[in-house]
């Protein structure tokens, strides 16, 4: 059963749901998209104490590095945001990967990759992997390194592990991919049947950011939905999902394909939470838990 605190915040998102305005006949730009997306990130989560967040530039990509007091220097954690590939930035997520920083105990590199429309695939993952590089020329090793991101930059997450691979670069560590959206066309039986308890993903936002994100090219990319990639060889995963999402399938599919290939994978479903709950972190103890039980996964993998 969801706590007290879940379920008010669940009831401030459907009131805020029921008094947006119908824009049935009207779709709002990608600029009023990203001004709303950024307002609502705004509002979730608790920055943590004792942690230092500062800009820098990561193989020419922009970053933040989000440094927890008594950091381990030689350990670190390539974090990549979520919204659909289309808005959000490392600033909007800077409480969820300060959060993952300080339960891990190690520093994060946030990834500020570039977006569509302007910058359609393969930009992110460009950027992605661009930034893995940097962080190996700067001195750490493959096995001190894991990636994570939520939404789309779960599925980038997956993406990079592929790119990586394929490039015969040195995988990370593990990798940790929250509510990852991994399938472009939607096909997961749960996009129907979670449609009326998912508050926040539906079906046709989905479809608009993916044609401005593959802008015309193939939607069954591996490297664009890594749902069609070949899993074999990628790193250790470990991937969280809400109870109550349409992209579940996503995840669960993504178990099971990549336990096929003979990954270790280990996936953890949340009863009854929303689309990347993690970033309520602080005001809810779903949040608490599963941010903790990331950080104790992340701790574990990164000191083999």
């Amino acid at each position: 059963m969801a706590s007290q605190q879940a379920e008010a915040l669940k009831a401030m998102m459907v009131m805020v749901r029921d008094a947006t305005p119908d824009t049935s006949d009207h779709q709002p730009s990608v600029e009023e998209m990203r001004t709303g997306a950024e307002f609502g990130m705004s509002a979730m989560g608790v920055m943590p104490d004792g942690v230092e967040v500062s800009d820098t530039v990561a193989g020419g990509v922009p970053a933040l590095w989000i440094v927890p007091e008594d950091a381990a220097a030689d350990r670190v954690v390539m974090y990549l945001h979520g919204g659909g590939y289309i808005m959000l930035s490392a600033h909007s997520h800077v409480k969820l990967a300060a959060g993952i920083a300080k339960a891990t105990g190690c520093k994060v590199l946030s990834v500020d990759y570039r977006l569509a429309p302007e910058h359609p695939h393969p930009a992110p993952l460009t950027d992605s992997l661009a930034a893995y590089g940097w962080l190996l020329d700067q001195g750490y090793a493959p096995g001190r390194i894991a990636i994570s991101g939520d939404s789309a930059g779960g599925g980038l997450t997956v993406a990079t592990l592929l790119a990586l691979r394929d490039a015969g670069l040195p995988q990370p560590a593990a990798a940790v991919p929250i509510s990852p959206w991994i399938d472009l066309e939607g096909t997961g039986d749960s996009m129907s049947t979670k449609a009326g308890v998912d508050l926040m993903v539906r079906a046709d936002g989905l479809d608009r950011f993916v044609d401005m994100f593959i802008a015309g090219g193939d939607k069954h990319d591996p490297l664009a939905a890594p749902l069609y990639g070949d899993l074999t060889g990628i790193a250790p995963l470990y991937i969280q999902v809400g109870g109550d999402e349409t992209l579940l399938d996503d995840s669960t599919r993504l178990a099971v394909k990549a336990a096929h290939a003979g990954a270790d994978v280990r996936l953890d479903v949340f009863p009854e939470m929303q689309h990347v709950f993690q970033a309520a972190l602080g005001m809810m103890p779903e949040a608490d838990d599963a941010v903790a039980r990331i950080g104790a996964f992340l701790a574990d993998r990164l000191s083999r």
